[in-house]
């Protein structure tokens, strides 16, 4: 136990040291050692004071979170069939410990005493909501309850992580199970060079003759947008949307609906009328019935736009190729085809400006012109895999602000997606400003020997989304860590990832690092020009798309008798009638890989993308207002909200930004939806 080298003092992760055999026994002594903590607080013969019960209970597990984030990273980022035996272990003791703290109480009894007394108390406001938030913590997740529920309480937590756990293990499966094998040169007619390359390289090494097209993005969405064959592209769309949905070792169905069961028991066992009751309680948005107030008027201004826009595209298929009936397989290659025709612009035609290592400068560069952020690229810290590049982050005076990790390519053990995450959150202890350590992690198409990565303008947009996130966390400056970073309100963690993206249609800022990677020259004005004209090219088919996910997610659990429900698809055709363009493909499902709401943490909460598109657009209105680069604005930006994490109410600190709340016109306008 001595030797395992996660039970060690480390600052950064040693990944180089870490055998699987180390994990199990290091979280089981990392709880022990949460476990000590807590009795220390509980056995304390001092009344219950801020200091010795608040604020003691926020540093409780600082080693089990250290241990615990780096093997859920990298189950997600670096898997392998023992580390998710180990995560099906594991998962059950985190719940059962969670719950052993939640409903102690001892603990409980030391934590009420204080927040009776909160208004006597002349805390801060961060005190105010660290305070809150704990007794929260307790107070929604049965403290209250009586030992038969509590105990059933126990069950359904247990039971809940073990299946989302082989939801994600099963929707990674098919994933990597499917590949398509071309050996005529003639389906891979439409593709571009860099993508033909691409699949050829993948099929050498798995030792194929050929071409290989997987349901990884950066396989997958090349040949859906330009390969020509019809038919290898509804291949490769329905194995794409029968995730989880086929009779196999992999199938979901049962998984969804046992998942929605349980979370709407455990709402109804906690006094909630629905998992959206519980869940939106604690959300800007606050209640089921105005989320979904919210996407429906969202949806009544979109999709006029949207059955506009989808009876154009089928009237050019139509005239292009003779296509009768548009299908969701023709969607992007289509879409691209007349964005091309519209606007003269091509995604290929770009992707040379968009060279990986650029980016990554210009993201950089404009963090510093915004935020004083300087990035340092070192081989001085651990890495997971040879693939990650890792930084030291400071501030212009040299401060240090944070260590930053970024993975950026596909690999078998990678969950398809990008994501920000964290080794390790800034909070300030004995009177010393721990600084955090952040991770993104993307799949953007590998180099090949004659192209470096280039990037689609959507893997630009996503970097930069994945970045904000990382500012989100490397800025906190906050007292506690449970409220530093991206530990905020759900439906608030959006803006400043969305808000980033703007920057990505800016003349301004494109000219720091969109130059061609041969002849370096800076990319075209009238590409600008054409990139700023295309930006809203179907908004309204996409705005429809997003509301049809967040209504989905509404729909399972904000709904009062989930036991009823008996057919996932049945269930999902009725949620997606208002919000349908495409015809239905029956082999298809979309719930069986709805990762977001069955694995991550967006359940009843998936609209919050749309919610923070109404922030991000109201806020970067103001950038546009003063300058994209204007340091006063940056600076109230970076003060109000970035560093601020979860210490105030978001709409609190978004005021504060902004002087005034958001405005969803600006969203509107920006998609072209209204003048």
């Amino acid at each position: 136990m001595t030797k395992n080298p996660l039970l060690q003092d480390f600052n950064t992760p040693p990944f180089s040291q870490v055998k699987e055999e180390n994990y199990k026994p290091a979280i089981q002594k990392a709880i022990e050692l949460a476990k000590e903590e807590i009795n220390t607080i509980i056995e304390n013969s001092d009344t219950a004071t801020f200091e010795n019960t608040t604020e003691a209970l926020d540093y409780v597990g600082d080693k089990l979170d250290r241990v615990t984030s780096i093997f859920f990273n990298l189950n997600s980022a670096e898997t392998n069939e023992e580390i998710q035996k180990i995560a099906k272990d594991i998962s059950p003791w985190l719940s059962e410990f969670k719950n052993d703290m939640i409903l102690n109480e001892a603990l409980f009894e030391r934590v009420k005493i204080v927040y009776d007394q909160r208004e006597q108390l002349e805390l801060s406001s961060e005190q105010s909501m660290l305070l809150e938030k704990q007794y929260k913590g307790f107070s929604r997740n049965g403290a209250d309850l009586n030992n038969t529920d509590k105990t059933e309480l126990r069950k359904l937590d247990a039971e809940l992580a073990k299946l989302a756990l082989q939801f994600g293990e099963n929707v990674l499966a098919e994933t990597n199970s499917y590949e398509l094998l071309l050996t005529d040169e003639e389906d891979l007619a439409g593709l571009p060079d860099g993508a033909k390359e691409a699949a050829k390289l993948l099929a050498q090494q798995k030792g194929y003759e050929g071409w290989l097209i997987t349901l990884d993005y950066p396989s997958y969405i090349p040949f859906m947008t330009y390969a020509e064959n019809r038919e290898l592209r509804k291949k490769l769309s329905i194995a794409m949307g029968k995730k989880g949905f086929q009779q196999n070792d992999f199938n979901n169905e049962k998984i969804v609906l046992e998942i929605v069961h349980l979370r709407h028991k455990r709402a109804n066992l906690l006094g909630y009328k629905t998992h959206a009751h519980f869940v939106l309680e604690e959300r800007m948005a606050e209640t089921p019935e105005k989320v979904l107030a919210f996407l429906n008027e969202l949806l009544e201004k979109a999709k006029p736009a949207a059955i506009s826009e989808f009876n154009n595209l089928e009237s050019y298929a139509q005239k292009l190729d003779g296509i009768d009936k548009l299908q969701k397989w023709d969607s992007a290659y289509y879409s691209e085809k007349l964005k091309k025709e519209l606007f003269n612009l091509d995604q290929e035609l770009l992707k040379p400006y968009f060279k990986l290592e650029n980016v990554i400068q210009g993201v950089f560069e404009i963090s510093s012109k915004l935020f004083d952020l300087q990035f340092e690229e070192i081989d001085s810290i651990d890495k997971y895999h040879e693939d990650v590049k890792t930084y030291r982050v400071t501030n212009t005076n040299g401060d240090f602000i944070s260590y930053f990790y970024a993975d950026f390519h596909p690999r078998p053990g990678k969950r398809n997606g990008a994501w920000m995450t964290s080794y390790k959150s800034q909070q300030i202890k004995d009177k010393v400003n721990e600084r955090p350590q952040v991770s993104i992690v993307c799949n953007f198409t590998k180099p090949t020997a004659t192209k470096p990565s280039l990037l689609t303008f959507n893997e630009v947009t996503t970097l930069f989304h994945e970045f904000g996130h990382a500012l989100h966390g490397m800025l906190a400056n906050t007292t506690y860590g449970s409220l530093s970073g991206t530990s905020v309100s759900w439906d608030f963690v959006e803006l400043p990832s969305q808000v980033l993206e703007n920057w990505c249609y800016e003349k301004e800022a494109l000219e720091l690092f969109a130059t061609h990677y041969k002849t370096n020259k800076t990319i075209p004005m009238e590409y600008v020009q054409k990139i700023k004209e295309s930006a809203s090219f179907h908004e309204g088919m996409q705005t429809l798309r997003q509301l049809s996910f967040g209504l989905l997610d509404m729909s399972w659990h904000a709904g009062e008798s989930p036991e009823n429900i008996d057919s996932v698809k049945d269930f999902e055709l009725k949620a997606f009638e208002n919000t349908k363009l495409y015809p239905d493909v029956a082999e298809n499902c979309m719930s069986t890989a709805f990762s977001h709401i069955f694995q991550g943490g967006y359940s009843a909460g998936y609209y919050s993308y749309k919610w923070a598109e109404v922030l991000d657009a109201d806020a970067f209105e103001y950038f546009k207002e003063e300058g994209i680069f204007n340091k006063e604005v940056a600076d109230k930006f970076k003060n109000n909200v970035l560093s601020k994490g979860g210490t105030e109410k978001p709409m609190d600190l978004y005021k504060r930004f902004r002087g005034k709340e958001p405005n969803s016109d600006a969203l509107l306008k920006r998609a072209g939806l209204i003048k």
